[in-house]
């Protein structure tokens, strides 16, 4: 029954992997900005239930996943229900929800990986925890900002 879960999770981990960067790479427009956001969200969706459920099976070694899990499915369904409900200044949350998401399934993939790669298993695991973060946070406030509703000057 582990395995089920285990393959679920890398399955739709990838598929979240690959639909976010086409959603993050192609205009933000109803087509294909949309439909694989939609991918993306419900692909999350598996890969939480399955992270949730590994981890509660295998809490000595996979607690962090459990967090991780839990954190980064709350930011993919803030971003997921702002685009949908579209609240007062929806698209910041959509934004930051979406993209911190993205940190957050990225980290996970390299902190289970890394560990199995011959030179990179050398360094500190911290880099791992924190370089995606680092990397990815910028760009969260880059697009942020490149979609920020303009001032009018009246």
């Amino acid at each position: 029954m582990f395995n089920i879960f285990l393959i679920t999770h890398i399955v739709t981990g990838v598929i979240c992997l690959i639909s976010g960067v086409i959603a993050m790479s192609s205009k933000k427009k109803r087509g294909k900005h949309t439909y694989s956001g939609e991918i993306y969200h419900w692909a999350y969706v598996l890969v939480f239930i399955s992270a949730v459920v590994m981890s509660i099976v295998h809490w000595q070694e996979s607690a962090y996943l459990f967090y991780i899990g839990i954190i980064s499915y709350a930011l993919a369904l803030l971003g997921f229900l702002s685009s949908k409900i579209r609240w007062k200044n929806w698209l910041g949350s959509h934004i930051g929800g979406m993209l911190g998401s993205y940190i957050g399934i990225v980290t996970a993939t390299i902190v289970v990986n890394v560990p199995k790669i011959p030179v990179l298993n050398e360094l500190p695991p911290l880099w791992f925890w924190l370089l995606p973060t680092i990397i990815g946070t910028p760009f969260i406030f880059r697009v942020g900002n490149k979609y920020k509703p303009r001032r009018s000057n009246i």
